[in-house]
Order: structure tokens, then sequence, then C-alpha cells
């Protein structure tokens, strides 16, 4: 089974008798120390009998994405003073004020006469006694209740902050089980936050590498099928695969452009390898570099004209940018120690990197220039950044040394803030962050 479209449907505005205004209630993300935003969340009311379960579910899921952000903080609910008895109802401002909430989420959740689920919200500023933007309402099935509380969730981080959420996306990557010495490998997607992880291939094969298309219809990645590294493409709805068509030796680490058109990846042979790229609709390819250097790990700008990658033809791995057609190569990393794995942010603002220095793992963020280069963690072994669709937070994977140790998936703020352990089944590496659903 693939992973199927849903019907979720996004509703007109939730209509109100209070004025609804954009208010000043905004957190201003910068480098310095953020104190986590007070906001009460209380339970979404049940509009109808049998909705009791999905409006408790749907408020846990907002509250666990909102402060797993680490910009909120939510009071309890043992602290709250007011009640919310209808999603009508006027809001008494004093009564969040008083427990100092500076915003207020207030929803509720019914289900209809054909089975589907409709969710309703609405975001307060407490201080403004006022609404944020206007009230909102998504209708979908009962297997949608999660997306809905996603993208309610969605929306309440893009009012408070300005930028857009990153809840209700996917993260494929490698589940890994079995001994260290004969570890076992297989393809997985799960929601962001964990939940509904899908299989997409058996641990028959090893398999690295996993990356979306732009469109998240396929999942492109490396495997061991025939025995030599080659690059497959995964058709995400059907879970159809087939290998990058022609090319001998290996293939690997593979990355689609921004328009979902073409495919850039590294092959080789005998220990050398080059980056090239091809285009999807004709099978046509292009070797992009051309060097007896191990130059891998290739990545697009945002706007698919320029190519970051990694080469070791300086003596030393280290990351280099050249345009999306070929041709002169720049280096831009230049700080101590080792530079692999470079992916553009989505903002186009950022290139996240893996650093190895005096034995330590690093994932670490610079200007496409190399400038203002920042590392955001240290650890036995950080590896394989990629950036959620909003250019905040990066997730990576993390190797626990020992005979016993695994890895694990990690996400952290490209401030160098709020790391957190990502839930998964068992051991998993490779995360690669989807596009936000539609």
């Amino acid at each position: 089974m693939g992973l199927a479209a849903t019907g979720l449907v996004l509703m007109a505005p939730v209509a109100t008798a209070q004025e609804s205004r954009s208010g000043p209630l905004r957190i201003e993300i910068t480098e310095g120390v953020i104190e986590p935003l007070p906001i009460a969340i209380p339970a979404f009311v049940a509009e109808n009998a049998g909705a009791e379960q999905v409006a408790r579910d749907i408020t846990s899921v907002i509250a666990a994405n909102l402060t797993g952000s680490g910009l909120f903080r939510e009071i309890p609910a043992s602290a709250h003073i007011g009640r919310i008895g209808s999603f009508d109802q006027a809001v008494q401002y004093s009564d969040w004020s008083a427990i100092n909430a500076q915003a207020l989420i207030t929803g509720s959740a019914s289900t209809t006469s054909d089975g589907r689920i409709v969710v309703k919200f609405r975001l307060h500023d407490v201080f403004a006694q006022s609404e944020l933007g206007q009230g909102q309402q998504f209708v979908g099935t009962p297997a949608d209740w999660r997306r809905m509380a996603h993208k309610v969730s969605d929306q309440v981080y893009s009012r408070l902050t300005g930028e857009q959420g990153y809840f209700d996306t996917k993260v494929a990557f490698v589940a890994e089980s079995g001994p260290k010495d004969a570890r076992r490998k297989r393809l997985a997607v799960m929601d962001q936050d964990g939940a509904n992880v899908v299989y997409l291939t058996d641990d028959a094969s090893l398999v690295f590498s996993p990356r979306w298309s732009p469109d998240n219809s396929r999942i492109v990645y490396t495997s061991y099928e025939g025995g030599t590294p080659r690059v497959y493409v995964l058709d995400t709805r059907t879970l159809e695969k087939r290998p990058l068509p022609g090319g001998e030796g290996f293939t690997s680490a593979p990355r689609f452009s921004p328009d979902g058109g073409r495919l850039v990846f590294a092959a080789g042979q005998g220990g050398n390898s080059d980056i090239f790229i091809m285009e999807l609709a004709s099978g046509q390819v292009r070797q992009l570099t051309n060097t007896p250097a191990i130059e891998t790990e290739p990545s697009f700008s945002p706007d698919g004209s320029r190519i970051v990658f990694e080469s070791d033809r300086a003596g030393t791995q280290q990351i280099y940018v050249m345009s999306a057609s070929g041709g002169e190569a720049t280096r831009i990393s230049f700080g101590e120690g080792r530079y692999g794995a470079p992916i553009w942010s989505p903002r186009a603002d950022l290139i996240a990197f893996t650093k190895i220095l005096r034995g330590t793992f690093h994932i670490g963020v610079m200007r496409t220039d190399g400038s203002e280069e920042r590392l955001l963690t240290s650890s036995f072994l950080d590896e394989g950044a990629t950036w959620a669709p909003n250019g905040r937070v990066i997730a990576f994977f993390r190797e626990v040394p020992g005979s016993e140790g695994g890895p694990g998936l990690y996400s952290v703020d490209i401030t160098g803030r709020n790391l957190r352990r990502l839930p998964t089944p068992g051991f998993a590496s490779d995360p690669s962050w989807s596009s936000l659903l539609p």
C-alpha cells in the first residue's frame, strides 16, 4: 500500500462576532536567547456525541507540535481559570491574562452524518484581547485527524512567528535493525512527529540516502539490490521502483532539482566518483565534474541554478559550489577540519553540512559563500543533515558508540537550540524531510 493522498479540505474562514485583525503579538526569532511564548490550549470542544476522543487527541497533538518547536510553552490545564464550553462563546480574556497566557487557541471538533470530521479553531492575542487572523476549519476523514492537528499547528506557528510552519510534513529515513556487524536496513516514512510509520521496502538489500521529490510523489535512494550501489526511483503512491537507467559502476547520493525535472548524483568506478545530472524526461545524462578526486553529495540551490557538493580535490574533504551546468567550482569551506554532505537551505540563505574536527562530528551551517560558519551539534557521530521546508529546523542522525549502540534521528534549530530526539520504532538513519503536504 502506498502513501495515499487524503481528502483533507481547508474550508472558508469561521465567522466571528468579534472583530478579527492582526495584532501586535509576534515572536521575534533572533540569534539571542528566546524565551518560549506562554500559550494556553484548552481542550477542543466536542460539538456532538462521538467527537470527544478526537477533540482530545487533536488538542494533544497541537500542544506537542508547538512546544516541541521550542518557541512555545504550554500553560498546563490545571492552571486554567477560564473554561471554554462552546466554540462560539465569548472569550473572557481576563481569565487568561491572569495566568500570564500571551496567546490562546480555542477550537472544536465534530462529526458529520457521512462520517467526516470537522475541526475549527481560533487564535487569540490575550493582551490585545482580539483574534489574530480569522478562524478556520478543516474537513476530512477520521484517518485525517492528525493532519488536521498539524495544519492547525502550522497556522498558529505562522501567525505567531511570521514564518511558514513545518508540522504537516513527513520524514523518510532508513530503518535499521539487527546487530551492529550485520545491520539490516529498509526505507521507511513517518509523520514529522514520529507517527504513522510506513515501510516502503523490505530489508533484503542495504539501502541509504532517501531523498524526496519536490512534490512528494517520488523518493530516490541508493540500494545494493543488484550487488553494486545504484540509484532507484520509488513512486510513493504505488511503491513501484525502478533503477536509474544507464551507467556502469556505482551511482549514489541522488537528489532532485527544485522543479523535479532533473536528478543530480555521484557515479564512478575504481574509488573515484564525479557529479552527473540527468534530465528525467529524456534520460539524457551529462557529466558535470571530471577530476581524479572523490566528488559526491551534490545538492541544488533553491532556484536550481547552482550545485553544492563535497570533494577532496584539494587533498581533504571540503565543500564546493558550481553552476548547475558544470564548469569551474569555487571552494567555500576554509575552516579547520573536514567538511561533507552539504545541503542548501530552502530559504537559499544557508548551507548545512557535516564537519569532522579532531575526531568529533558536528552539524553546522554557513552562508552560501562560506562565511559565518556556525556549529550546531557535537557528538561521536552526527551526519545526514536535512532541512525542514521552512528552513528553520534541521534533522540529522546521531550514532551511539559501543557494540549495542546505533543511530537515531534528531532535530535542532538553526540557532543551535532545541536539540530533540525524533521518535522511531528502532534504530534510524539518513533522514529526508518532505515538503509541506498538499
